[in-house]
């Protein structure tokens, strides 16, 4: 399936102007703990940055930000709302190496297809420099499928994350559990997982 005919692409591509109107306040907490993390001025970049409503709360605490989006639609949305350019990449297009003190992912690697998730996180993990920051979210469950607005998510179990992220070289890893809601406003369990590269 080419990228522009997945539905979940096809999802954000269309509905981009909503979707970056809905996003509310940042989750101040953990991107709070987050930045607390980081060197001053340390280099982050910022995957499925949607509307950058994110890398605009990290731009204002001085980091150096790269915000991304892999949907052209919602990386011209971050555009205008940062006055910056935001690249369209690709999760599988990461090819930078040792570049960032973090990486910020908040949902966003919950649409990377399981078999091809581990790889992703490869090229995440390398992008690292030796003691680099990462955060991720996932929606929680026990397989893959779609919901209600025909976006794909991996929904793993924390035990599945842990065992996937468990092949990188960590120098710590904590996953944790909250109730919460999404976009579509259903009750949804998410993972956060928090990893400090070697």
């Amino acid at each position: 399936m080419a990228v522009d005919d997945d539905p979940t692409d096809l999802f954000y591509a269309s509905n981009s102007a909503a979707y970056a109107a809905h996003s509310r306040e940042p989750n101040h907490t953990r991107l709070e703990r987050f930045v607390a993390r980081l060197r001053e001025n340390a280099r982050v970049m910022e995957l499925g940055c949607g509307n950058g409503r994110d890398s605009a709360w990290m731009i204002g605490r001085g980091l150096d930000v790269i915000p991304t989006d892999g949907t052209r639609e919602m990386a011209e949305e971050a555009a205008r709302r940062l006055g910056v350019d935001v690249p369209v990449l690709r999760f599988a297009d990461i090819e930078a190496v040792g570049t960032f003190d973090g990486i910020w992912a908040n949902a966003c690697l919950l649409h990377v297809p399981r078999p091809e998730l581990a790889g992703i996180l490869v090229r995440i993990h390398r992008a690292l420099r030796p003691g680099g920051i990462f955060y991720a979210s996932y929606k929680a469950g026990n397989g893959d499928g779609r919901d209600g607005l025909g976006r794909y998510y991996n929904y793993p179990s924390a035990e599945e994350l842990e065992a996937t992220y468990a092949t990188l070289p960590w120098a710590s890893l904590e996953i944790s559990g909250e109730t919460g809601s999404g976009y579509d406003r259903q009750s949804t369990e998410w993972l956060h997982v928090w990893g400090m590269a070697k």
